[in-house]
């Protein structure tokens, strides 16, 4: 509830200062619409199934991408933390193309898969692998020595080590690799959706921008923080937490 307070105050002041404007007439209508216009296209929007067919949509194509982000990510994290050749010749490269946001591949998208389904997923795999490298690799690295070395004395092989000791020491890292990877998988969507083709969020807020209807624009743009806000507060962020004390790394 304390916490509950000055988000809820924080929003109200924002929607004021909003009316505010709005009431200032600096822009028309059309261009800066009030807060009741877009809680009005809002409720419109998810009575008619246009919100909730284009989230469910969207999500689809980022549940395909993040899942094959998140596999891919896992086991090349593995390979580097596990093989100092791999490491000192891919790693470098993990840390570069992480740097490039996911809008950079949208042409080289385009080029391969066209404007279609392919070229959206291939765009959110790229934009959520990377985090899933790094933190991986850096988990597994990470594992206490002290760990590894008591469960050799027990006569375990290295598979029963890997399976039995280094990843479950990693699982820390691992969900938040998974919490950066959503996020980042999140935003390559949206930018994939923008140029590609699709009935995702990403193409109605397209829609909204040629229709010159800034309500609409404003909507969804409102609907991805929104959606974005809430799975990485209310599943990624909680799952992060009971991991960490879990493990005991919470203060």
């Amino acid at each position: 509830m304390k916490k509950l307070l000055p988000k809820t105050i924080f929003i109200l002041l924002i929607l004021a200062i909003w009316q505010f404007l709005f009431q200032l007439n600096i822009w028309p209508d059309f261009l800066f619409p009030s807060p009741q216009m877009v809680m009005i296209t809002l409720i419109e929007g998810f009575k008619d199934g246009t919100f909730t067919f284009a989230i469910t949509a969207s999500f689809k194509r980022l549940l395909i991408g993040y899942s094959i982000s998140l596999l891919f990510g896992l086991m090349l994290g593995v390979l580097i933390a596990s093989f100092q050749l791999i490491e000192d010749t891919i790693g470098p490269f993990i840390l570069a193309l992480q740097s490039v946001p996911s809008v950079v591949w949208l042409p080289l998208a385009l080029l391969w898969f066209s404007m279609g389904e392919k070229a959206i997923i291939f765009v959110v795999v790229l934009g959520g692998t990377w985090n899933m490298v790094i933190n991986a690799s850096t988990g597994i690295k990470n594992v206490q020595p002290v760990l590894i070395k008591a469960a050799k004395t027990m006569g375990v092989n290295k598979i029963q080590l890997f399976w039995k000791v280094t990843l479950p020491a990693a699982v820390p890292h691992l969900i938040t690799g998974m919490r950066l990877s959503w996020a980042f998988s999140w935003r390559a969507l949206m930018a994939g959706e923008l140029i590609g083709s699709g009935d995702g969020l990403g193409q109605i807020l397209m829609w909204g921008r040629d229709m010159g209807n800034m309500s609409l624009v404003i909507t969804v743009i409102l609907l991805i923080g929104s959606i974005g806000y809430l799975t990485d507060n209310y599943l990624f962020k909680k799952a992060e937490t009971v991991v960490l004390n879990r493990w005991g790394l919470n203060n």
